[in-house]
């Protein structure tokens, strides 16, 4: 029996390749989550958050907007919670159609990232109280920072991802930076360059995807 013509293969070693090319772009953009989904909404809370922050504890305790002391911390954390769940479900979904080492780094990246953060409130909710409310803000969002700009590269490193590796990296310098200029300055450094950063490189991400 004749094989059908679109059972036949390609006479042309180069229409070979195009098509093997077409299968992997095809197979990588089924498996890999969309960066955008990954990054922005994290870069819309860093945006919106801290930006927050900044309007209600100013440089030199100067408040742009009054509001009472606790919106700016909910608003962030509630934001950081909401960007939390989408990512998940986002990971999660394309976990599902990974089995194997891979999807195991994956969970466990995941749980490190909750049991990092967990961990840090704990300790600072027993200190915050301590410091004067400038300082305490600069703790509770100079270390979530740096956690996340450590564990973004440890993502990288793990996943060989330049992109992301360089992202938390770039967000670990301008923490160091924002905490040495001081509290106010801090919150609108982070939120312009550390929330802007992540939504330039979930674009940037997203433009290097195979098509």
């Amino acid at each position: 029996m004749d094989a059908r013509d679109d059972e036949l293969p390609p006479a042309d070693p180069a229409e070979s390749l195009r098509l093997i090319a077409r299968e992997r772009a095809t197979t990588a953009r089924r498996l890999t989550p969309d960066p955008r989904l990954l990054l922005w909404p994290w870069g819309l809370a860093w945006l919106i958050g801290f930006g927050v922050f900044f309007l209600r504890f100013g440089p030199d305790e100067r408040v742009y907007v009054d509001m009472p002391d606790w919106v700016p911390l909910t608003v962030l954390l509630g934001l950081i919670t909401l960007a939390g769940i989408t990512t998940g479900f986002v990971g999660a979904r394309a976990s599902r159609q990974v089995s194997g080492p891979s999807s195991r780094q994956g969970a466990m990246y995941g749980f490190t990232w909750s049991v990092a953060f967990i961990g840090m409130a704990v300790l600072f909710s027993r200190i915050s109280d301590l410091l004067p409310v400038p300082d305490a803000n600069l703790l509770w969002a100079g270390a979530m920072v740096a956690l996340t700009g450590a564990l973004h590269m440890a993502g990288g490193a793990l996943w060989n991802d330049r992109v992301l590796y360089v992202l938390g990296l770039s967000i670990s310098v301008i923490n160091v930076a924002g905490v040495i200029i001081g509290p106010g300055w801090h919150a609108l450094i982070v939120a312009v360059f550390g929330g802007g950063g992540m939504l330039v490189a979930g674009l940037i991400s997203w433009l290097r995807m195979p098509r």
